[in-house]
């Protein structure tokens, strides 16, 4: 039998570096948010999260890195949040959609925060420099579409991974732009129906073999 190993208790220094840089990372989108990302300076991060301004780069090299650290929690979240999904059919049609409904729960929970780090995220440059990580979870779910039959054969899983990654950007910047209130067009619904007209291009001519 397999038993998983415990792992070590953190140390009271790593607690406490992981609270600075906690509050480092907090600050710095408060800012964002307030000032904008252009407007923000590393002497005002330190200061919003009462550390020494040496202190931010000890945790982050540039005010970039703090962006980067937004990506890989909601990154982390997307995981997460497939990992908890309730969908346990193979149906590549099925993920594709509940990972569309993942991406629009991450971006709803904090509307604001999302359109600021979205112009900052453009600003720095990120959707060039980043590794298409979206893309590649939407790829690996085509993949094991054509393999099943229920794609087409001809697909490129990495070329429709990037697809639907742009489609995905296009949209959330669309909605990001738009004023948070009632007026502003559901990302939800968007998202869905562009995934519809996408997978009735990629259905296959024939209905897969049972």
């Amino acid at each position: 039998m397999n038993v998983r190993a415990t792992p070590p208790p953190i140390s009271r220094r790593e607690r406490n570096k992981q609270r600075v840089r906690e509050r480092l990372y907090s600050a710095a989108l408060e800012l964002f948010l307030e000032k904008g990302y252009d407007q923000t300076s590393i002497g005002e991060i330190a200061e919003r999260a009462d550390v020494a301004r040496g202190t931010f780069f000890n945790y982050f090299q540039r005010k970039e890195d703090i962006i980067s650290a937004w990506g890989e929690r909601r990154r982390a979240a997307l995981v997460t949040g497939i990992g908890e999904s309730d969908t346990f059919t193979p149906s590549s049609i099925v993920q594709l959609q509940e990972c569309m409904a993942i991406l629009v729960r991450i971006n709803d929970e904090e509307p604001q925060l999302t359109a600021a780090m979205l112009t900052a995220w453009v600003k720095a440059g990120r959707p060039i420099l980043e590794e298409p990580y979206v893309a590649e979870v939407f790829g690996k779910i085509i993949d094991g579409g054509v393999h099943r039959g229920e794609l087409r054969p001809e697909m490129s899983p990495s070329g429709v991974g990037n697809v639907l990654r742009d489609v995905y950007l296009g949209a959330l910047y669309r909605w990001a732009s738009q004023p948070a209130d009632e007026t502003r067009p559901s990302l939800a619904e968007e998202l869905q129906q562009i995934l519809r007209l996408l997978l009735e291009g990629m259905a296959p001519t024939t209905p897969p073999a049972p």
